[in-house]
């Protein structure tokens, strides 16, 4: 079991819960670079696996301060974590997922944020608790100034609009905001289920199905091959290309989507120029 450990108090306990369980955990660090000093913060996170029995990895991303910081760091981290590692994250991210999916303008799938369970086993705790743990095993916490930047939305959610929320409403809305999150993957589950029988590569069958449907079989099977949902702007191409108002579209990552004698494919990227190929 590879677990992400940053060191600060979410991971730490991930970490200790890990081991505490009887689980083979290899704790591994990312160092972004991106400050004096971060490289000696891999030491702190290597002395609490020994502690609790874990093997160590340590792994160095050479990251740029500038535009778009967080993805590019989150992509640079999954490069080198690998697509199973168990991350630390808590109810309290999970309501701030959904608050940043909501001011991006999210369908059901969104409101859905992460979904318990691996790579998410800490989702049923708080950070408060997790801080708590750590104190307890009297383990040394690492304190990202970058959680403290106002540049980033999370952030600015985290300090800001989550304690707005309670103040206006009188109690704490991060269980309020992960029961919606529930609901709205118990829904977007039964709507799988519903569309399961489209094939979304088929332009006559999404063109026979209602809009919604045809957009959610859609969204759903560009995520699966991409890794990420995709745009307003970038369904809104898509959906060009389904109804016959354009061969082909492109996409984020260096894809594309075109269309051939009705049936719809993904392609690398086709070229620098063109947005997408009308129909004459």
């Amino acid at each position: 079991m590879a677990c992400a450990v940053s060191g600060g108090a979410d991971s730490l306990a991930l970490l200790a819960l890990a081991c505490g369980a009887g689980c083979d955990v290899t704790a591994i660090h990312v160092d972004h670079g991106l400050r004096v000093g971060s490289q000696d913060e891999a030491l702190i996170v290597q002395a609490a696996a020994e502690r609790f029995g874990a093997r160590f990895r340590a792994e160095r991303v050479e990251i740029v301060d500038g535009a778009n910081l967080e993805a590019r760091c989150r992509e640079a981290r999954r490069s080198v974590l690998g697509p199973d590692a168990l991350t630390g994250h808590t109810a309290d991210d999970q309501a701030e997922t959904v608050l940043i999916n909501l001011l991006r303008g999210t369908g059901v799938t969104g409101l859905g944020a992460m979904a318990p369970g691996p790579p998410h086993p800490l989702l049923g705790l708080r950070r408060w608790q997790t801080q708590g743990l750590c104190r307890l095993l009297g383990l040394v916490v690492i304190d990202d100034p970058s959680n403290q930047d106002p540049r980033f939305v999370r952030n600015r959610i985290r300090h800001e609009l989550l304690p707005l929320m309670a103040s206006i409403s009188d109690r704490d809305p991060v269980p309020l905001i992960n029961r919606m999150a529930d609901h709205a993957r118990a829904a977007d589950a039964a709507l799988h289920t519903f569309t399961a029988g489209v094939d979304p590569t088929d332009t006559l069958a999404l063109r026979s199905v209602a809009p919604a449907v045809r957009s959610m079989v859609l969204r759903r099977w560009l995520t699966d091959a991409g890794g990420y949902p995709p745009s307003t702007a970038e369904m809104a191409r898509v959906l060009e290309v389904v109804e016959g108002r354009a061969v082909a579209c492109q996409l984020r990552g260096g894809r594309r989507v075109a269309r051939t004698r009705g049936v719809l494919r993904i392609d690398g990227w086709a070229g620098e120029t063109a947005g997408y190929d009308h129909l004459g």
